[in-house]
């Protein structure tokens, strides 16, 4: 029986791949993912992957440094660039229930190309990601050890502790490879431990908005937004893009600090996008999506602010620590029992962060190979457990190693430039398939099409020009390399290629 053809199938790099047709591909016995996450898992992941390094640590950071108290201000204005995006990937998850998020979402609208494109961004993105978030983890669990009496010799803790010689992050590269093994196994495993760390991360984010709340010193927030006092711009490279576009220079504090700690805060948002990686794997994805995508950022948001209120009421905002804001605080007003227990919870929450980020990008890299965009040998899934176990294992190892040798903290804002990228495509793909396919069941709508998406693209491209331009020189880096692979691989032998003989 012949494949149903896509739209444009001869439309060369703009060719879309239909919804029907990427529906139909699910269904395939060799590509074809278990379905059993509910509402409840996927509102999970996206708490699970949310919380993370962001809350604990940015907080002290971007209210020293831009925003004072307002620094509350800044994660609400976050939170609505997220919701913006949030809103068209709800519509997208429960309209193309299929694996890939952006990618799969770009490839029904806008053309292979723009989803070849998105779906390299989206591998970047994850990577580094989950690399990042292993460095951090194994940098609490070391202090945790320390403070019981076990010490890691300096070689075995990563290079950013040995002085000379090349060091090895043992425990980072220990948890990528543990994770990798349990997302094998199976999506219901790893739901079932991340709402177990999921509990205990929120349990020690409660402790410090109902314990805190009790330390609150009312003098500590006059000023809530303190005067504007400078400019937080760089020089060449590390200069904002604004800054070089339009001469623009960002201010600390006043109302423009608000904002560009906004654009700092963000990276505590991202990881929402990755529930949407999981729609294949959902048993009801036409209703859970949505809630599992918009409940799992409201939730996040409300704690964000919380803290954050919490923490500037706790110390003044010029005496905030940087490097560990919430447990500092309590250290400060003679609690540092709560300080301990906030460490333990930053180490435990961040073992759920790592593993769906590195969920989210086996997904996505799923999703290419079973359109032929990358080899098809990593499109099957395993036999029993139902998992595309292929791509787990290769990506989990070469994870594993950048974690354990390499000293990423450079290249973290390029997990903010990729994730905002992924919602400008998608904001624009909303547009794109209400104008082609009118005619599609959406069991969630967007609201406001074409405005609401729109002021959602414009909103994450103003966050994207306030990242340095050093950042957009590697990204840019990335993408041309992408470009020449999809040229020399990914078009020949793309399942919508008429001459590809992989159909």
């Amino acid at each position: 029986m012949q494949e149903p053809r896509s739209r444009d199938a001869d439309g060369g790099y703009f060719r879309t791949k239909t919804v029907e047709q990427s529906i139909q591909d699910t269904e395939e016995p060799e590509h074809q993912l278990r379905k059993s996450l509910s509402a409840f898992d996927l509102m999970v992941f996206g708490v699970g992957v949310i919380i993370g390094t962001g809350i604990f640590v940015l907080t002290g950071a971007v209210a020293k440094e831009n925003a004072g108290p307002a620094t509350a201000l800044a994660f609400v204005a976050a939170g609505i660039v997220c919701a913006l995006a949030a809103l068209c990937y709800a519509e997208f998850a429960s309209t193309v229930p299929v694996a890939g998020s952006a990618y799969t979402f770009s490839y029904a609208s806008i053309g292979e190309l723009p989803a070849w494109i998105i779906g390299w961004d989206l591998v970047l993105e994850f990577a580094l990601g989950t690399a990042v978030v292993a460095v951090g983890w194994s940098g609490y669990v070391r202090s945790l050890m320390d403070n019981a009496g076990w010490h890691l010799p300096d070689y075995l803790s990563g290079p950013d502790v040995v002085k000379e010689g090349v060091g090895f992050d043992l425990l980072a590269f220990l948890l990528v490879l543990l994770l990798t093994v349990i997302l094998v196994v199976g999506v219901k495993l790893s739901a079932r431990l991340t709402a177990l760390v999921v509990g205990i991360k929120v349990t020690v984010v409660l402790i410090v908005i109902i314990a805190g709340s009790f330390f609150i010193n009312g003098d500590n927030y006059d000023p809530f937004i303190p005067p504007a006092s400078g400019q937080v711009a760089g020089s060449g490279l590390d200069a904002p893009l604004v800054q070089l576009m339009f001469g623009y220079e960002p201010t600390t504090f006043g109302w423009q600090g608000i904002f560009t700690a906004a654009s700092v805060v963000f990276f505590a948002f991202i990881g929402f996008d990755v529930v949407a990686t999981t729609a294949e794997e959902t048993r009801n994805p036409q209703r859970d999506m949505p809630r599992g995508i918009l409940g799992s950022l409201l939730i996040c948001t409300v704690l964000y602010v919380a803290v954050s209120i919490v923490v500037t009421g706790m110390q003044k905002y010029t005496e905030l620590s940087v490097e560990a804001p919430l447990a500092d605080a309590f250290k400060a007003t003679g609690h540092p029992w709560y300080a301990g227990a906030i460490s333990f919870g930053a180490a435990v929450g961040l073992t759920t962060v790592c593993m769906i980020l590195l969920l989210g990008q086996t997904r996505v890299f799923f999703a290419m190979s079973r359109d032929g965009l990358l080899p098809r040998f990593f499109s099957k899934t395993h036999p029993h457990f139902g998992t595309p176990y292929r791509p787990t294992i290769l990506l989990g190892c070469i994870i594993a190693v950048i974690a354990g040798f390499t000293s990423i903290s450079e290249l973290a804002t390029l997990v903010n430039i990729g994730t905002l990228f992924a919602f400008v495509v998608v904001a624009i793909g909303v547009i794109v398939l209400r104008r082609s396919r009118p005619d599609l069941p959406r069991a969630f709508r967007t609201p406001w099409v074409p405005v609401l998406p729109i002021v959602s693209v414009c909103a994450s491209l103003w966050l994207m020009i306030n990242l340095p331009a050093e950042t957009w020189v590697r990204f840019g880096g990335w993408m041309i390399v992408g470009i020449i692979v999809y040229f020399l691989y990914g078009q020949k032998h793309s399942r919508m290629n008429p001459t590809s003989t992989r159909r």
